[in-house]
């Protein structure tokens, strides 16, 4: 028996124990919550890079989106998947495994990963990807040098030459592309980051623009708005917050004016890890509030980045979140209907529900779910991992356990 083989067979029925978890049935003595998000990620980085990297992607993705808007929805909706699913999976693909069944499946993804970023970016390629045309393309050149900045090794470095040179010609012409005056500039900041990572000519006024704008923003306790003014949503999580921390942490030491904002944005962030995680029920559910909810549990992208950084704010412990993120895993991704029968994601937040898709969401869209899978870039040894599992705030609370008060910053 192959490991892979004995991998996916001890992963079989973990999906079934996160939703009863989340409910309060007993689980498997066996689970391992390590093997369940592995699970996950494969269930949704297979369709994407498996067609890809063969070039058959527009060909077999499905486009769902706001009836009548699929033609103008398939001129980005490839991109979306691939920069989206990379952003979140990028931390697993770069993470140093011991030799055994994890590592070779983590070896076959890197793979595919870099064989869908060549033909994505080849000219010649008939899945040649739309990097400039229209306005879409800028956010999603954001969350693909997203994930270089996250992977620089096995989604860069390991490239070829000729993939090299067409991956930065095509991030760099989403210049022609002005962003908006909301998160939008984190997009632009990030594909500069991605560039100067690369050794390409990067701008840097469109990141300090963007770093600088952004404290002009902030409205208190660890939030900002989404442009002048504060949107009760999560694009805190989606975009602005992961993306303010990871081009501060990769340009802070190129700029002495940039690395001063770094300490405050990490306590921001330690603030608003604090508050996602108390958002999560005791049920494993959270208020399905503001746009873009179909983005399902892209939503706590910030709170399993600072897992990873190691930056959570006490009293939260990596079991604690680990515990939390497993229970909303299982009741989105697990819910009926949210994949459809050949393993694309559909639109909707707790199954298939296509009227929760605003007109700019289509069946790429949806991959920015993976990334609450982030904490996988953390090796098995790791107490996020290794350590017993724990009842997360909410779940504590409610069943009468004494807690010390929560605070604003």
């Amino acid at each position: 028996m192959t490991n892979r083989r004995r991998f996916f067979q001890s992963v079989a029925g973990a999906g079934a124990a996160a939703a009863a978890a989340a409910g309060g049935a007993p689980e498997p003595a066996a689970r391992s919550d390590r093997e369940y998000w592995l699970g996950t990620l494969e269930k949704l980085a297979r369709p994407v890079l498996r067609n890809l990297a063969a070039g058959t992607l527009k060909r077999n993705m499905p486009v769902e989106c706001a009836t009548g808007n699929v033609a103008d929805r398939r001129k980005y909706t490839h991109l979306e998947a691939i920069g989206r699913l990379l952003a979140g999976i990028a931390p697993w693909l770069e993470t140093q495994l011991e030799a055994g069944a994890e590592r070779d499946l983590q070896q076959q993804y890197a793979g595919l990963a870099r064989a869908a970023i060549r033909q994505a970016t080849d000219p010649a390629s008939p899945d040649f990807l739309n990097f400039k045309d229209g306005s879409q393309p800028l956010v999603d050149c954001g969350f693909l040098a997203q994930a270089l900045l996250r992977a620089p090794t096995e989604l860069w470095k390991k490239l070829e030459a000729g993939t090299q040179k067409n991956l930065a010609a095509a991030l760099g012409s989403s210049r022609a592309i002005i962003p908006g005056f909301n998160n939008w500039l984190m997009f632009a900041a990030t594909v500069e980051a991605a560039l100067a990572m690369m050794g390409e000519r990067w701008d840097g006024v469109r990141i300090d623009y963007a770093i600088r704008q952004h404290q002009q923003w902030y409205v208190g306790d660890g939030l900002y708005g989404d442009g002048p003014r504060f949107h009760w949503d999560y694009y805190n999580s989606f975009v602005i917050q992961p993306m303010l921390l990871d081009v501060l942490r990769r340009m802070a030491p190129e700029s002495r004016g940039l690395e001063a904002f770094l300490p405050d944005t990490m306590t921001r962030a330690r603030r608003y890890a604090a508050i996602q995680e108390r958002l999560i029920s005791p049920e494993g559910t959270f208020p399905a509030i503001g746009r873009s909810i179909a983005y399902r549990t892209g939503a706590f992208q910030l709170l399993a980045q600072m897992a990873l950084l190691g930056e959570l704010p006490a009293p939260l412990t990596g079991a604690r979140v680990r515990s939390a993120l497993t229970a909303v895993i299982g009741r989105l991704l697990e819910a009926p209907g949210t994949f459809d029968a050949d393993g694309w994601l559909t639109v909707g937040f707790c199954g298939h529900q296509p009227h929760l898709g605003e007109s700019y969401i289509s069946t790429g869209s949806l991959y920015l779910s993976a990334a609450v899978l982030l904490p996988l870039g953390l090796p098995a040894a790791d107490p996020f991992w290794g350590a017993p599992a724990e009842d997360w705030t909410s779940r504590r609370m409610w069943r009468g356990e004494d807690s010390a008060a929560d605070h604003a910053v």
